[in-house]
């Protein structure tokens, strides 16, 4: 199957969203942020742990979700790889974090794959596949010992 010119641009604007996406989140930009999304957009966190929400949906709700964010990492998200799909306007993206989480002083280095759907420029569903353990292990204060009975065993 061919690619033409208009599916080559609806790939480009469907990565830039996505690109746009990971440059104002690590600016702290939320307003600017939020306009990338469409009006009636899905954010999802299949793995989210408890007390975060695994959808949101709209922008104002988008808005309240991100409005933390800035105060509790300081994150660049780099090594940026975006994987071709069939259809141009499906973004499937592989990135790492790197940077602090601000509560505790603590590194916080993430590797994340993100699936985001797109129309006309605008993410209409950003599947974000983020690993929840990091997040609370750069959040958990130093004092606080680990917990024992939260490991888990695989196998025999």
């Amino acid at each position: 199957m061919a690619v033409t010119e208009d599916d080559a641009a609806r790939r480009a604007t469907a990565q830039h969203a996505v690109a746009e996406h990971l440059r104002l989140t690590a600016a702290g930009r939320t307003d600017e942020w939020v306009k990338l999304f469409a009006p009636d957009a899905v954010l999802e966190f299949p793995y989210a742990p408890a007390g975060v929400p695994q959808r949101v949906t709209g922008r104002d709700a988008l808005r309240a979700h991100m409005s933390n964010f800035p105060e509790t990492f300081d994150v660049e998200f780099v090594d940026l790889v975006f994987h071709d799909t069939v259809d141009p306007s499906l973004v499937i993206a592989e990135f790492r974090s790197k940077g602090t989480a601000l509560p505790t002083g603590k590194p916080y280095e993430q590797t994340c794959i993100s699936v985001v759907r797109t129309d006309d420029g605008l993410i209409t569903h950003y599947l974000d596949y983020w690993n929840p353990l990091v997040a609370i292990e750069a959040l958990t204060p130093h004092e606080v010992p680990s917990d024992p009975d939260l490991s888990v065993t695989f196998g025999r």
